[in-house]
């Protein structure tokens, strides 16, 4: 069987996100499934920047669980787009766009 690259190959979870997902390894497009499948069953998406939760729209609500996981974020993608969401509170937002970000920061 041939050696699983790029986006298919298992990288380390960081403990807050192994905990999230239950193991301690996972292909990055596994990760990103477990994130929107929690999201989704939660009903954690809104239209609006730090709306409430109305199950819909390109803007995540952070509960509990997902804060542990978006907090550990603070990184500066190759466009040179910065996340910084060590600071966020229960309840505030982040783009759908910026969950590449979260996913990055929370491998090794």
């Amino acid at each position: 069987m041939a050696e699983l690259k790029g986006l298919k190959k298992p990288v380390k979870l960081k403990a807050d996100l192994a905990e999230f997902c239950g193991v301690s390894s996972l292909p990055r497009t596994e990760i990103t499934k477990e994130l929107w499948k929690y999201i989704k069953s939660k009903k954690l998406q809104t239209r609006s920047a730090n709306g409430k939760p109305e199950n819909a729209g390109k803007y995540i609500v952070a509960d509990a669980k997902l804060l542990k996981v978006f907090k550990n974020t603070n990184s500066t993608s190759k466009s040179g787009n910065h996340t910084d969401l060590r600071n966020m509170k229960e309840g505030d937002t982040i783009d759908m766009m910026q969950m590449a970000a979260v996913v990055s920061a929370n491998v090794e």
